[in-house]
């Protein structure tokens, strides 16, 4: 495993688009996940936020997010339909494989597993021309779809090649999720693995959860629960998994900081993951500025 698995999520980092992925490729990150905001909110408009990162040369591994989209009918489907195509149309303009899918937390939306699953297929379809994939994850606090046992269940009913499911670990580790129904999922079936982790072991209410999730992140290894998330890396590494994982850690203390300074905390998080959690060195083969990056 190489430094090349790992990548920061925009979300991390503060500043405009080009210091977000100056301060990736400085500390060796060759990827970066992406929210749609960055391109849109682009003081040069979306054309040229696209130009930036292709010059870049900074692999965009998706974009975030498309909210509340399943489970919905009629106009509302509809509407919701049109601006996840919209979101897919940015993907394949930024060169983004993924679309980033989360589990609605609308009280608009059924919770009829099979019609979940026939949208999900319907948008997995529409990505395909695109060369876009779909990835679905279970919100933490989703009305319907909170666990990532149910948002396999709604990907697998869907059985389509171009729709996978979102291992996110915040959400699993505050629902305290049952490790075990990771072996269930096959390893090409996984779209993306997020990590990051909280400073406390017990979320005491709903709003400690959001407050949590929305603000007080941190990366694995700087955390509360670095043994579950051991053993979620573990088995994950067992099932075969090979693909990416993005570190989205939303914390306010770190838009606070130069975004060379998050960066780094994030490049000793991908090494406590290689050296302490797989038993492995991380290897780093990307230079920066002729000299190489030293995990």
């Amino acid at each position: 495993m190489n430094l090349a698995n790992f990548g920061m999520d925009s979300i991390t980092l503060a500043g405009p688009l080009e210091a977000k992925l100056r301060a990736s490729q400085a500390l060796g990150f060759s990827q970066i996940m992406l929210w749609a905001r960055d391109l849109a909110g682009h003081p040069g408009g979306l054309d040229e936020a696209v130009r930036i990162v292709r010059a870049s040369g900074v692999r965009v591994t998706g974009i975030q997010v498309m909210r509340d989209y399943e489970g919905l009918n009629g106009a509302l489907h509809d509407y919701k339909f049109d601006i996840a195509r919209e979101l897919l149309r940015v993907c394949h303009a930024v060169g983004a494989p993924l679309l980033m899918v989360c589990s609605t937390t609308s009280s608009h939306a059924s919770d009829d597993i099979h019609l979940v699953a026939r949208q999900l297929a319907k948008l997995a379809t529409a990505a395909v021309p695109l060369g876009v994939r779909v990835g679905f994850e279970a919100l933490s606090w989703g009305r319907h779809i909170n666990q990532y046992e149910q948002s396999w269940q709604a990907v697998e009913l869907a059985d389509h090649a171009n729709l996978g499911v979102v291992i996110d670990s915040f959400h699993m580790l505050a629902n305290r999720a049952d490790l075990d129904g990771l072996a269930d999922i096959p390893a090409h079936k996984i779209a993306m693995v997020q990590l990051s982790d909280f400073m406390w072991r017990e979320i005491r209410s709903a709003e400690e959860r959001l407050e949590t999730a929305r603000h007080l992140r941190v990366f694995p290894g700087e955390g509360a629960h670095s043994t579950e998330l051991a053993d979620l890396l573990r088995r994950l590494d067992r099932g075969g998994y090979n693909g990416d994982y993005s570190f989205e850690v939303f914390n306010d203390d770190y838009l606070q900081l130069a975004p060379e300074i998050v960066a780094a905390r994030a490049h000793r998080s991908a090494k406590w993951v290689t050296d302490q959690v797989l038993r492995r060195s991380l290897e780093v083969r990307r230079p920066v500025h002729g000299q190489p990056v030293m995990a």
